[in-house]
């Protein structure tokens, strides 16, 4: 039993800790595509080269698996929440305004929605 009576097998993070010590390159390659589609708006070739992809693909995950970290070190035990990503980005410009920005179009969306479907009922 673990401390405070849980189940270890029941642990709700059990999944992240397994995939942390699996080796970059033995992971399941999740955003091969998206990385593709961007290299080659960005400017690169239609078809970039599979390793570029990959070192791409690594520090996106490397990336999003710390910001998880701290996250989870600066908000709530368990639960991550926007204010904890705001908070972390706050000193960096480009990321603070992408995050305002994306907060503002999620919410012009939601928005939309619901007019849409108040229209949609009526």
């Amino acid at each position: 039993m673990a401390e405070g009576g849980s189940d270890p097998s029941k642990e709700p993070f059990e999944e992240d800790e397994n995939e942390e010590d699996t080796p970059l390159e033995k992971r399941k390659k999740l955003f091969s595509k998206e990385l593709r589609c961007m290299m080659y708006g960005f400017g690169d070739v239609q078809v970039p080269y599979i390793e570029s992809v990959d070192i791409l693909e690594d520090l996106v995950i490397e990336f999003i698996i710390e910001m998880t970290r701290k996250c989870m070190e600066v908000g709530r035990q368990g639960k991550i929440s926007v204010e904890d990503i705001i908070f972390l980005v706050r000193k960096d410009p480009k990321k603070f305004s992408r995050v305002k920005e994306l907060l503002l179009m999620n919410e012009e969306l939601r928005r939309a929605r619901r007019a849409f479907d108040e229209v949609k009922y009526k």
